[in-house]
């Protein structure tokens, strides 16, 4: 399983990408607003950070609007993937951008019914809300493993992208049933690193260290 960061924060992307497991980069517009910046040159220096997809949303409601601002987004760099909502709009943007080469991930999705349309109108890929689904006390691991075993069986390709990740353990569930790509917040990613038997660990051998060179 692949990890992209769900973020839209330059130093933070700066610095997990200098840990060397970082893939790609997941926006959306909340986060994009939490910045301040301008979207295009976010986005832009985004991708100069990262080499794989960087994922960037429309904000129009019809399709004609969505493929127009999908255009203009899928312009900017040939790694960016344009994000679309699982609506009846979405799903119809999302097969015209198909034949234009643009590639999609479609966002939102709650159902395995929501990412099997997707993935048949041609979505690059789908990303379920584990965190979202799992307030609604539904389960979301459920969902990532009931869309895998739905693509797998009928042999799709649409990629898998395990979202609202909230704690190491949703990235570690989503990987064990299947999920192609988890994408985190900075800090999941940073919780994932740590563990407190190894900072017991380095702290034991840096005084076991310090006794032999005395």
């Amino acid at each position: 399983m692949e990890l992209f960061l769900d973020t839209a924060n330059i130093d933070e992307i700066k610095e997990a990408a200098s840990l060397g497991v970082i893939y790609g980069v997941t926006t959306n517009p909340t986060l994009i607003a939490k910045e301040g910046k301008d979207f295009k040159k976010t986005i832009i220096e985004i991708a100069s950070i990262i080499e794989g997809p960087i994922s960037a949303e429309v904000v129009s409601l019809d399709s004609d609007g969505m493929v127009k601002e999908a255009q203009e987004i899928s312009s900017w760099h040939p790694n960016i993937v344009v994000k679309i909502p699982i609506t009846w709009e979405g799903l119809k943007a999302v097969k015209r951008l198909k034949k234009l080469g643009i590639k999609t991930n479609v966002t939102l999705v709650f159902s395995p019914n929501q990412a099997l349309l997707a993935a048949r109108a041609g979505a690059t890929y789908v990303s379920p809300f584990i965190g979202r689904f799992t307030d609604i006390t539904q389960d979301g691991i459920t969902l990532i493993s009931d869309i895998a075993k739905i693509f797998d069986l009928h042999h799709i390709s649409t990629k898998i992208i395990a979202a609202s990740i909230r704690t190491p353990m949703d990235a570690v569930n989503a990987a064990k049933v299947g999920s192609d790509i988890a994408t985190v917040p900075y800090r999941v990613l940073q919780q994932m690193v740590m563990h407190p038997l190894t900072d017991i660990g380095v702290k034991r051998f840096l005084e076991d260290w310090k006794k032999v060179t005395q």
